[in-house]
């Protein structure tokens, strides 16, 4: 070993040190999927227990952790629920947001802050996917209450990331929607029920393995603005159901319906599906095609 070398060994050990991290709303299927991937010393927080529409509960949490990035996943994701509740669907996804904004400037911890394609669809049906430049436009109260939490976010916590998904499903489910799209397909479709499924509206099925993936590529490099991450194609939700029994070998009695034939409190965008121009930027590859993430997320519930 050449002289020096050993101190210089050991002056790279003492400054290294591996990333604290707190995950709210570590109990979701995102965040289930989060706490996979992620190395280093890793806080959870969640309800009951951990309120994020508690001020100082949030500030009080953060500052005992003092964590190097915080990743915000909590949300109210009842879509319809949010039509009637408006007030609690604002609480939780836009001054929730902006609870743990200020918590994380306070310690100087970067932030990803968890949002939506539904912050788009006022555009109706379009020709190509949403970029990150693209203008927002919500059409429910939910797409409102996240695009503030976004807004919330960035205004408070500049250097912060907002991280765009859509039409997320992993094996944890959905807590506020008792599922998720592919479990309830499975369900209905093995109870051998004629199903109707909407194919007038657009989304990118993402499997939350993938995203969870690319959110921790993305912490090493900590971006900020807006990024999105989202399965690399598109399909309407009657695709997607009709591929899921495919892949599945079921035979299903599967029927195409305009949106007009399934009126819901919430109107769903006709046109959501994203596509991300930053993720080549910044060296990270795309996520994978519906298909493929659909046929990992069905072998490994196997």
């Amino acid at each position: 070993m050449a002289a020096g070398a050993g101190r210089d060994m050991k002056f790279r050990q003492s400054e290294w040190k591996l990333t604290k991290t707190t995950l709210i709303g570590a109990a979701g299927q995102l965040g289930r999927d989060l706490q996979a991937v992620l190395s280093g010393p890793l806080m959870l927080l969640d309800l009951p227990e951990f309120d994020i529409t508690d001020a100082a509960q949030v500030e009080a949490a953060l500052e005992e952790q003092r964590p190097d990035v915080v990743i915000n996943t909590a949300a109210q994701t009842n879509v319809d629920g949010c039509e009637s509740a408006a007030r609690e669907a604002f609480a939780v996804n836009a001054l929730g947001a902006l609870h743990v904004a200020r918590a994380a400037v306070g310690i100087g911890a970067y932030l990803i802050y968890v949002s939506t394609d539904y912050v788009f669809g006022a555009a109706g049906m379009r020709a190509s996917a949403y970029v990150e430049s693209d203008q927002p436009g919500p059409v429910s109260v939910y797409g409102a209450s996240k695009l503030a939490g976004e807004q919330l976010t960035s205004a408070y916590q500049p250097d912060s990331l907002v991280l765009r998904t859509s039409g997320l499903y992993g094996h944890a489910g959905a807590r506020g929607k008792g599922g998720n799209f592919v479990e309830t397909m499975l369900r209905l479709g093995g109870q051998g029920q004629a199903l109707r499924v909407v194919d007038d509206q657009v989304v990118s099925p993402t499997s939350t393995v993938g995203c969870a993936a690319k959110i921790a590529a993305l912490m090493e490099l900590r971006p900020q603005g807006i990024v999105h991450v989202a399965a690399a194609d598109s399909c309407s939700w009657h695709e997607f159901a009709r591929e899921i029994f495919a892949q599945q070998q079921m035979a299903v009695d599967l029927t195409p319906i305009p949106t007009s034939e399934y009126p819901t409190p919430a109107r769903r965008p006709a046109f959501s599906s994203l596509r991300s121009e930053r993720l080549a930027e910044l060296g990270v590859a795309p996520c994978r095609g519906w298909r493929e993430m659909l046929h990992e997320y069905l072998d490994a519930r196997s």
